[in-house]
């Protein structure tokens, strides 16, 4: 195997791939990236044996045709090292002969591990064809993976649930995550195809892989799906995945119907208030009492070493015509949620003990649901 390339092309087919590749495993191949040169140019492959990444890249000059693998972390740093301009020349003879890499008056010889150790993830049947745009897909992403837990017991729970649902008659996608403290639940208009797609959890590792390469496009994004795997193509890049196998838990019977005691108030005033008082404990799960009259809010937070500290809201930023009401939420749960909300966030609540409902009321498509804590 033999061609030469861009120093920049690669670099950007390097970053793309690099995500799915696990420094620490057990298999060491794992940690090796598949280079496949051919007459159609060059193919770069990326596994953990969860999620797979192809890139095909453009502008190579294929001299001699042959597959090779290569560190992926250590071929990356050197090409991001290298001079912006410059051709990369890679060369591999075959066998256990190093990798050579040449640029300009810079060389190296990278140890290689056989190809035939390198995991093919195989797709199989992907019955299930809509295309979703960018935008679209970035915002579901981003409203929703704040709430995936990392609680590993709880596998189940360690992804986003996107699923096809009506609404009032009309089709949406949903995207919905908990992690048992908070609930994220966002909703598109449902793209042409999805109707029949079943319910899939998709992980977190690749739902961050998705939300990178979303960043780069404004074309749709083509998602292929069965019961277990997922395949995106997004321009010259194809991801495929397992999908995570459990059942997502019924979140419906988790978002309350009656709380009538709504809280509007401007989000920036309100963020703002929340990380000043919060700052007086360094304990991440420290409450903030949230004391409501009407058309008042008072935020309280204490800490048995530092004291106390208490900030309040009214006016044109707080709206509130309820009874009086006491309610505590970990302030970091609080930061998670309204920075989601672009003006005005909407806190509908029960009495001080029952899961509140939070919205940006500009945005009605997402709902948050939020666990209070003993204050």
């Amino acid at each position: 195997m033999k061609f030469t390339v861009d120093r920049a092309v690669l670099l950007k087919a390097l970053a793309h791939v690099q995500g799915v590749v696990e420094r620490r495993n057990t298999i060491p191949i794992l940690a090796n990236v598949l280079m496949d040169a051919g007459k159609d140019g060059l193919r770069l492959t990326a596994t953990d044996m969860e999620i797979a990444i192809v890139e095909e890249v453009a502008g190579v000059e294929v001299a001699r045709e042959g597959r090779c693998t290569a560190p992926a972390a250590t071929l990356l740093e050197i090409v991001r090292k290298l001079p912006d301009g410059q051709k990369v020349e890679l060369d591999h003879r075959g066998g256990d002969a190093p990798l050579a890499l040449r640029a300009g008056r810079y060389s190296t010889g990278l140890m290689v591990l056989p190809v035939e150790d390198f995991p093919s993830m195989t797709e199989g049947k992907l019955p299930h064809k809509f295309s979703v745009a960018a935008g679209m897909l970035r915002d579901l992403v981003d409203r929703t993976k704040f709430a995936i837990s990392t609680e590993e017991t709880r596998y189940y729970l360690n992804g986003i649930y996107l699923h096809a649902a009506e609404v009032d008659g009309a089709k949406v996608l949903r995207a919905v995550a908990t992690d048992g403290h908070r609930l994220a639940r966002v909703e598109e208009p449902l793209p042409e195809g999805a109707a029949g797609m079943p319910g899939v959890i998709v992980p977190r590792k690749t739902i961050n892989e998705l939300r990178k390469l979303a960043e780069e496009t404004t074309e749709e994004i083509e998602f292929r799906l069965s019961d277990t795997k997922l395949q995106v193509k997004l321009g010259t890049v194809t991801l495929t995945s397992k999908l995570i196998d459990g059942t997502f838990p019924d979140y419906e019977r988790v978002i309350p119907k009656g709380n009538d005691r709504v809280l509007s108030v401007d989000k920036t005033a309100f963020a703002a208030a929340v990380d000043r008082v919060a700052a007086i404990s360094s304990e991440r799960s420290r409450p903030v009492k949230l004391s409501l009259e009407k058309n008042h809010l008072l935020l309280t937070a204490a800490s048995p070493e530092q004291g106390q500290a208490q900030e309040e809201l009214d006016g044109d930023t707080v709206t509130y015509d309820a009874a009086p009401l006491e309610i505590g939420f970990q302030a970091r749960y609080l930061k998670d949620i309204t920075d989601q909300v672009d003006g005005q966030v909407e806190f509908r609540f029960a009495d001080g003990s029952a899961p509140t409902i939070v919205q940006d009321a500009s945005k009605p498509e997402a709902l948050y649901v939020l666990m209070p804590m003993r204050v």
